[in-house]
């Protein structure tokens, strides 16, 4: 019987760290942004994500909203009409990241200024 091969657990990332795949999918760039305006705004259209995340391409935004769609987090509803009218919104499955973000944002408010002092003292202060 020939054996299967598995990934070690010493140098595969995935088996060392069981979250490393949700945090692919999940903290990928522009997806947390895209997500809570979602769930902050309800439905939106391509052109209003847009104008909430004003730093984003048209470009990414595609690509992002359909590996949403693909992962299950966003649905995309497209409306038959003139001119043609395309709506998206977020799933249960993506809602259910909320206690995540919401956790996230606590910590967030309770040790970032620790880290940007880490950091400040890691670099040494700033040039003027």
């Amino acid at each position: 019987m020939q054996k299967t091969w598995r990934p070690d657990p010493a140098t595969d990332p995935v088996q060392a760290c069981p979250i490393a795949p949700v945090v692919d999918v999940v903290f990928s760039r522009w997806t947390t942004p895209i997500l809570w305006v979602l769930h902050e705004f309800g439905t939106q259209r391509f052109v209003e994500l847009e104008r909430r995340l004003d730093r984003i391409t048209p470009k990414v935004l595609t690509q992002r909203l359909r590996q949403l769609e693909r992962d299950g987090l966003v649905e995309r509803r497209y409306h038959p009409e003139v001119p043609p009218r395309v709506e998206y919104e977020i799933t249960d499955l993506g809602r259910s990241l909320a206690p995540v973000f919401a956790t996230l944002g606590e910590w967030s408010a309770a040790h970032l200024p620790e880290v940007e002092q880490a950091r400040a003292a890691y670099t040494g202060p700033l040039p003027r």
